[in-house]
């Protein structure tokens, strides 16, 4: 059972939660689009679990994680997570891309890589017969640096397209993206990229789970990196759901819908 608990306490069914989660109000465009952001967090703040952020979950956040994603353009994702994570084949179930097609939206959306080095291996899970060709977003330095293989094997598998010079320009990337008409961006990692948009002042949504585990040692936290200023990152809760102890968050920039 899930339940929502603000606002409008009520238990919500199968088709409620989607609703819930599909209908969930956004403000894009082309000129603005938007940018959420999906973590689980321990309550003492680990990022993940024996390096995996899989395995503070339950079903209930692998339903949520599944419909947060299902409405999104493009599915931007950090190249550490994919190695640790995969990313292999078909993101989304048939019934989910059955939505999509109702919706008026392509299938599948496309994964959107993030790379600083263009460190990845040509035979990575990801890059095996993907429903769409991804995009793996780099530096000029990287493209310039990387060996000239790696940079023609990756090419192969997916659009090159460069967000920077020497370090990612976040405005770039987005609208790299927009240019694409992917105007409904929804990032599942990692924390660097986190943080580089949160010190950007361009995180529009994090969709925040609470896990109900204590798991201590040195586990990082959800985002890294620079320090962004408090008014950049002044954000407003707008949803809290509850299945058993797990709490799953809402929270949006303020000016934003």
């Amino acid at each position: 059972m899930i339940e929502r608990i603000f606002p409008h306490p009520a238990v919500l069914t199968g088709a409620e939660l989607e609703h819930e989660l599909l209908a969930a109000p956004v403000d894009r465009s082309a000129a603005n689009p938007w940018l959420s952001f999906n973590f689980i967090s321990s309550i003492d703040g680990a990022a993940t679990l024996d390096g995996l952020s899989g395995k503070l979950g339950n079903p209930w956040d692998l339903r949520v994680f599944s419909l947060l994603r299902q409405s999104a353009d493009v599915i931007l994702v950090g190249a550490a997570t994919i190695r640790a994570e995969g990313y292999g084949g078909e993101l989304l179930s048939a019934a989910a891309q059955q939505w999509r097609h109702e919706n008026w939206l392509p299938s599948h959306p496309p994964l959107a890589i993030v790379s600083g080095s263009l460190n990845l291996a040509p035979e990575l899970e990801v890059f095996r017969d993907p429903p769409v060709r991804p995009l793996l977003l780099t530096l000029e330095s990287a493209v310039d640096q990387a060996p000239r293989e790696r940079v023609a094997a990756l090419a192969k598998l997916a659009e090159i397209v460069t967000v920077g010079g020497d370090v990612l320009d976040p405005q770039r990337l987005l609208a790299e993206l927009a240019a694409r008409n992917f105007n409904r961006i929804h990032s599942e990692g990692g924390p660097s990229l986190l943080g580089t948009f949160a010190a950007a002042g361009a995180v529009d949504e994090l969709n925040l789970t609470l896990s109900p585990l204590l798991v201590g040692g040195a586990s990082g936290r959800i985002s890294h990196g620079h320090a962004a200023s408090e008014l950049a990152n002044s954000m407003e809760l707008r949803r809290i759901l509850k299945a058993d102890s797990m709490l799953f968050l809402r929270y949006v920039r303020q000016h934003s819908s």
